[in-house]
């Protein structure tokens, strides 16, 4: 249908492990686990739920930007299946290094303030533990061998998990 390397080919992929990946890691699994039923506020806080719809939508925003830019500017997708073409370090990859999942930790804590549903915050740390397993066993070296001193270079700038506060320029 698309020839590769294209980003039609690109745009359909991303879109196909959108829907795979972080659509089930940060919407299907929550639901399962809790529902997205309102329970109490989980802090008692006020503007609390405020704060998780800030959560859930900026980090649903982060993401589809992100595979845009693995779409368009990579012409890949950031499935290992088909990698991008070219080293993607603009947008919030200027300010860290993981920003896909960044913002599926947010939107996952987000929705246990959203929802007041504590079981949530176990969940998000368990997947940054295999966040990062797979980011440290698997995507760094892979993006070391790919990408040579260019990621090299970008990993000396741009923290694997703790934002940068002004954008990397490199």
């Amino acid at each position: 249908m698309f020839k590769k390397g294209t980003r039609g080919r690109a745009a359909l992929g991303s879109f196909v492990f959108f829907l795979a990946a972080p659509a089930v890691v940060a919407g299907a699994i929550p639901f399962a686990l809790v529902g997205w039923t309102m329970e109490p506020p989980l802090l008692g806080l006020p503007g609390e739920r405020l704060v998780g719809i800030v959560a859930v939508g900026t980090g649903l925003a982060g993401l589809l930007d992100c595979f845009a830019r693995f779409a368009l500017e990579g012409r890949g997708t950031p499935s290992p299946v088909e990698q991008t073409e070219t080293l993607v370090v603009s947008g919030l990859y200027r300010f860290v290094r993981n920003p896909m999942y960044v913002c599926v930790l947010a939107m996952v804590a987000g929705q246990a303030l959203l929802f007041g549903k504590a079981w949530l915050l176990p969940y998000a740390g368990l997947l940054l533990i295999a966040f990062h397993l797979f980011v440290t066993l698997y995507e760094e070296p892979n993006l070391r061998r790919r990408f040579g001193t260019s990621y090299e270079t970008y990993c000396l700038h741009v923290s694997r998990w703790r934002p940068r506060l002004r954008p990397w320029r490199g």
